[in-house]
């Protein structure tokens, strides 16, 4: 059996999971990656006064990697957003692939790379965007996602309170009469 095989194999053992529900923890070893087939996630870290602060949305068809080396205690927390159907695999036993494989290796690179400019866009966006401008680049990154969560992640995720995006989403539909 090949190691795309294997791989495929793999990632048909299928978890679903309840709002609410954690797919990885804080502090604990990352020891699977899944990809989500159905359902919305969140990853979210906690600020020094013990609030939680979302660092990234999960929707379908995205790889949830929590960490880019197994095994390795995660450094936030992917908690399903609603009703999660995801395919899961070892994350130590598909990187022990990743060098055997070369199409293994493109699909993880390739998955890290996203992971990494979607980081970096979201980094810049929380030092130099405005509010409306902040909203528009959700919308565009994630298109899916302003009917199906609570307002109140949307504005956590981008840094700005409940009110703030309250006036952002009314001067972006003012913006687009």
């Amino acid at each position: 059996m090949d190691h795309r095989s294997t791989l495929d194999e793999s990632l048909h053992r299928t978890e679903y999971l309840k709002n609410g529900d954690v797919f990885l923890e804080y502090g604990k070893p990352c020891t699977r990656i899944g990809k989500l087939i159905s359902g919305v996630m969140r990853g979210f870290v906690y600020n020094d006064e013990g609030d939680e602060i979302t660092t990234h949305f999960y929707q379908e068809g995205d790889v949830i990697i929590g960490s880019y080396i197994p095994n390795i205690s995660m450094t936030m927390t992917i908690q399903a957003m609603e009703d999660c159907e995801i395919s899961i695999a070892d994350y130590a036993e598909v990187m022990s692939w990743v060098n055997k494989d070369r199409e293994i290796t493109e699909i993880i690179t390739r998955e890290f790379q996203k992971l990494n400019d979607q980081l970096q866009s979201r980094l810049v966006s929380l030092l130099n965007l405005s509010s409306v401008e902040k909203y528009e680049l959700f919308l565009k990154e994630y298109p899916n996602l302003i009917n199906r969560i609570p307002h109140y992640y949307v504005a956590n995720y981008l840094g700005i309170t409940p009110t703030q995006l309250s006036r952002a989403r009314k001067q972006f539909i003012d913006k687009c009469k």
